[in-house]
């Protein structure tokens, strides 16, 4: 595990483990407060200490969420993508948070980590995943390059999961969602925002059960945890996030992506739904960037 630390936040990563984050947490008030669900452990050490799903982050890479029919066409050819899960009839999230990457910088305030990985018969690619602290601000880069011999639909994101603290409140403008069935989050239409999830104002979070893709999105999001007396800022350049928000649970998945769930599938296809199509040896980027700050009751800060 490599650990990061300044006066203000705490980070621990687990290259090996999808090169995903154990633990982040803020110590403005003195003391440490998990900014992201902390690490989940089993009695014992049982392999279920593995699962990504038990850690506090993980990137998304080279797509996000759920891919219907196991693959895609692309050019006439069918890529074929296998399940990665044995709970899931879809393959899920990619494969990069399943891998083990390998650290390339590391020292007590910035970590790089790199992973060659390949799909056979659909995406190869080099990826690098860059953490940074700079005071209250955790900066989070992800680029990949495709080292395949076909152009591919390429998208990312990060999976954060994040305590409720007793009562969360959020903010994270979008327009539209795509709904589901209610039993499958694979979307089936693209609506406007309900009045029950329009977080356009800061806003409790729903009942539990909520698991869909917005579009539209600003880019900023924020977190507010009053009885922390915490408030996180989370700024991306993409336009969408899934929101999950799971009954009788004391977490929430704010997850920002640059594309819907299965966006291969959805009318006009990957691009148009927000994946970017790079030919042999091209690549790009993504930042995701959290910033914690004091939560001030009655003050400016808590408008």
């Amino acid at each position: 595990m490599l650990q990061l630390r300044n006066d203000r936040l705490s980070l621990s990563l687990v290259p090996s483990l999808g090169g995903g984050i154990a633990r982040f947490d803020w110590l403005g008030h003195g003391e440490a407060v998990p900014l992201m669900r902390p690490r989940l452990s089993s009695p014992g050490g049982s392999p279920g200490d593995n699962e990504p799903n038990r850690l506090a982050c993980y990137p998304l890479l080279p797509w996000s969420n759920r891919i219907a029919h196991g693959g895609f066409f692309q050019g006439g050819r069918r890529i074929a993508l296998a399940r990665n899960r044995d709970d899931d009839p879809h393959p899920i999230h990619g494969s990069a948070w399943q891998r083990c990457w390998n650290v390339r910088r590391y020292d007590s305030l910035a970590a790089t980590l790199e992973l060659d990985d390949d799909l056979p018969g659909a995406h190869r690619f080099r990826a690098t995943l860059d953490y940074r602290l700079d005071g209250d601000t955790l900066r989070v880069s992800l680029h990949v390059a495709n080292r395949g011999q076909m152009d591919l639909p390429f998208g990312m994101g990060l999976h954060p999961f994040l305590p409720l603290h007793g009562t969360a409140r959020l903010r994270a403008p979008a327009p539209t969602v795509w709904l589901n069935d209610g039993f499958d989050a694979m979307p089936v239409e693209l609506a406007a925002v309900p009045g029950a999830w329009d977080f356009t104002e800061l806003r409790a979070l729903p009942g539990g059960g909520l698991n869909h893709a917005f579009t539209g999105w600003s880019g900023h999001a924020v977190v507010e945890w009053p009885r922390e007396r915490v408030r996180l800022h989370i700024e991306a350049d993409v336009a969408g996030y899934v929101l999950y928000v799971p009954a009788d649970e004391d977490f929430f998945c704010f997850e920002p992506v640059d594309h819907p769930i299965n966006a291969v599938h959805l009318p006009g296809g990957a691009v148009a739904n927000g994946m970017t199509l790079l030919a042999p040896g091209d690549a790009f980027e993504r930042v995701f960037v959290f910033r914690a700050e004091p939560l001030i009751a009655g003050s400016a800060n808590d408008e």
